[in-house]
């Protein structure tokens, strides 16, 4: 009896009343109403479907229920959902009223409702019921014994119709399991537009049946077959999400005219050739806009690809065209001339314009990077701004001046997550910043956003880290109400949330382990993985030297590699030194040397590690700087001993200077504050 009220009393603890703060929901619903109550689960839940959905929802349902036993192991008896009204008395009944379009502005709202004893999903379409099942599998709960539900009712709907990632698979080939467990994780985060960046100067990747030299001179036999593009396509859209196929033209050809040299704008002597280049940056290979068989190679490609992908929009690119090849294309010039082309850009939107009347015959409409805005640009076309939002900035206002000039338009300004910037950085970039006044019309014309995954320094190994888990927090930015921003709660959520996407096949947190056995030479990597917690991969580009240091098949197996943004024990150091300098009690203070000892006794292990595994050498000068300051810091803080102000400066400096390793210590912003 004793035995039967502890478990009583325990089993209720575990039931009490959760607050939405210990919710790890993402993106957070426009509308959430928490009550008392749970909703026990076992192994006779069961899912009904009624309504007139497409058939996705079945497949989105089944996939649930997998995923539910998976985590619970139940051993739920419900197999497969394969028709609507199977099963009038289930537990969660989800209420499609009609088939969802994959297209822009369908909507994608959905109710939640939890009591206790039965679930309900209302939508107006399976696209608001796949989102409403992904919410009700992050709500899930559990005590010592059992899963449940908490009581709840939501309604939630999205801020912006585009919530966009895009994937390069241009510079290093990104295979079909990768896509795939992508766009699964996109779907559990309700975004919905894949971008597929397919063709750039280091490699055409789709498979041409009229154009075979394409794929055979320009892919290193790195390509997607038309039957595998066909069935991404449909794996996306019973996920929900809209595919964007996107040829960058008339810059970032050289692949492309590896294959077709003659309608390139190169001039010289002999016979004019290209190659497919191995390093990144800009070139000069650019198509020649004033070559009527240019037109003739594209409408034939368009006529090839554009079947192979049902959706809307199709990215032409029309980024970075640095128009040294025009400018010193003699025929090009006297073209300008005889059309009055004041410039490159005038000449550029003559060549957009061409592809306008192509895509149509597909009812595609054109979509490019923000160079293709002017003022003779057509009004349909999307315009994809990645240097700027404020009209003040020097880089542009793509953005802004797209809205207010009539053209719907997508940022990805903010969003580059190739660029290892802080997640607070994504986080709190909104595409409709409150200083910026818009009218309503152009407010509607912001669609979103897009998480922009250029693949200069990623392969399979490595690219799953560099796209989750910030590419969450991206998520919720574009679905979640403006308010949403509080980084205390968006990091709380993210631990959680990160589990969930290595649940669905994402390698974010596997793969490190991976690159760090390789570089430890299959010693203990504990130390390893202690100090790629302090560092970060040099951003902004830096780690690449301009495009030079890397080529498109340098390993990407290095300690660099390993290490994300974010640095988890930096953040912990941060947040004890703000204590310690705002209250230098003995408990902080404590807090603070015990980093230090740390530290110093990291410093150790990677010498000793590094003697027997030659990857680990190029760590020791950066973490020896960082041992070095600590025992100095010591010497200071704990036994309060004097010590040379220079000495410390020079030993934080060198803390702060670019490591053979490609990282930077994520400490020394934290350091830098107690000196």
């Amino acid at each position: 009896m004793k035995y039967f009220l502890i478990l009583l009393f325990v089993t209720f603890v575990s039931n009490a009343q959760i607050t939405t703060e210990q919710l790890n929901l993402m993106p957070w619903p426009q509308n959430i109403k928490l009550t008392a109550g749970t909703f026990a689960l076992s192994k006779k839940f069961k899912v009904n479907i009624t309504g007139n959905p497409n058939a996705r929802i079945f497949i989105g349902a089944t996939n649930f229920v997998r995923r539910l036993d998976g985590r619970t192991g139940l051993f739920l008896e419900q197999s497969f959902l394969t028709k609507v009204n199977e099963r009038p008395e289930a537990e969660l009944q989800i209420n499609c009223v009609r088939n969802g379009k994959i297209e822009i502005n369908e909507d994608e709202s959905y109710q939640l409702i939890i009591t206790s004893n039965k679930i309900t999903i209302n939508a107006t379409s399976d696209l608001g019921a796949l989102h409403g099942l992904e919410t009700l599998l992050q709500l899930l709960q559990n005590n010592s014994t059992a899963y449940y539900f908490p009581v709840v009712e939501i309604s939630d709907s999205p801020r912006f119709t585009w919530r966009g990632l895009m994937i390069d698979a241009a510079r290093h080939f990104q295979p079909v399991d990768v896509i795939k467990r992508n766009l699964d994780a996109m779907a559990s985060m309700k975004m919905n537009v894949f971008h597929w960046h397919l063709a750039d100067d280091q490699g055409w990747r789709i498979e041409l049946k009229n154009h075979p030299k394409l794929t055979e001179l320009a892919s290193d036999g790195n390509f997607y077959t038309q039957e595998e593009i066909k069935n991404i396509v449909k794996y996306a859209d019973e996920r929900g999400i809209l595919v964007i196929p996107e040829i960058d033209v008339p810059g970032h050809a050289s692949a492309l005219l590896n294959a077709y040299p003659e309608i390139g704008s190169k001039v010289g002597e002999g016979k004019i050739t290209y190659e497919v280049q191995r390093n990144s940056g800009i070139f000069n290979a650019t198509l020649d806009p004033t070559n009527p068989k240019t037109y003739e190679v594209l409408s034939s490609i368009f006529d090839e690809v554009c079947p192979l992908f049902p959706g809307s929009y199709f990215h032409i690119g029309g980024d970075e065209n640095n128009g040294k090849e025009w400018n010193a294309n003699p025929a090009i010039q006297q073209f300008k001339k005889d059309n009055n082309f004041v410039n490159n850009h005038d000449l550029q939107t003559y060549f957009n314009m061409k592809l306008i009347p192509i895509l149509k015959k597909y009812n595609k409409k054109l979509m490019g990077w923000e160079e293709i805005m002017t003022e003779n640009m057509s009004k349909d076309a999307i315009i994809h701004a990645w240097r700027g939002t404020n009209e003040g900035q020097e880089a542009g206002g793509a953005l802004i001046k797209a809205a207010k000039s009539g053209y719907n338009t997508v940022l990805s300004n903010g969003y580059y997550i190739d660029l290892m910037l802080s997640l607070e950085s994504h986080y709190l970039n909104d595409p409709l910043p409150k200083k910026i006044i818009l009218s309503p019309e152009e407010k509607a014309r912001v669609l979103g956003g897009e998480a922009a995954m250029w693949s200069e320094l990623v392969t399979t190994l490595n690219i799953d880290s560099r796209i989750w888990p910030r590419t969450a927090a991206i998520a919720e930015r574009l679905w979640s109400d403006e308010s949403v921003t509080d980084m205390n709660s968006l990091r709380k959520r993210l631990k959680t949330i990160s589990f969930r996407l290595e649940e669905l096949g994402i390698t974010h947190i596997r793969n490190k382990e991976v690159i760090l056995r390789n570089i430890s030479n299959n010693q203990d990597t504990r130390a390893l993985n202690d100090f790629s917690n302090l560092c970060e991969p040099l951003k902004n580009y830096k780690r690449n030297g301009g495009g030079k240091k890397y080529r498109m098949h340098s390993p990407l197996t290095l300690f660099a590699d390993a290490c994300n943004t974010d640095a988890s024990e930096a953040l912990d150091f941060n947040v004890a030194v703000n204590a310690y300098l705002s209250d230098k009690s003995k408990e902080n203070k404590g807090v603070v040397t015990d980093f230090f000892k740390k530290w110093i006794t990291l410093n150790s292990d990677l010498i000793a590690l590094s003697s027997n595994a030659p990857l680990v050498q190029p760590l020791l000068p950066l973490s020896k700087s960082l041992s070095d300051l600590s025992e100095q810091l010591l010497l200071l803080i704990e036994k309060k001993q004097k010590v040379s102000q220079t000495v410390l400066e020079d030993l934080l400096e060198k803390c702060n200077t670019r490591s053979p390793a490609d990282v930077e210590l994520a400490v020394y912003g934290s350091l830098k504050k107690l000196l």
